[in-house]
């Protein structure tokens, strides 16, 4: 099972106004992409759930052809 995360910021819907206030440009500044694996996914989410850190603010689109109708 991959557990990995691949951060795209070229691709997420928030670039621009969620930049700033989002972990990977507060820790790394402006990337092309990144790969996390779980434990990095962890460690950030327990820094951002402190405080210590803004949350990942990647949103990503959806194919519609997978989502399930209600």
């Amino acid at each position: 099972m991959n557990d990995s995360l691949l951060i795209d910021c070229d691709n997420c819907l928030a670039r621009g106004p969620g930049c700033g206030d989002c972990v990977v440009t507060a820790l790394l500044g402006p990337m092309d992409d990144l790969c996390l694996d779980q434990d990095d996914q962890t460690a950030l989410a327990v820094l951002a759930d402190t405080g210590l850190v803004p949350p990942l603010r990647l949103v990503t689109p959806v194919d519609s052809r997978f989502i399930e109708s209600a």
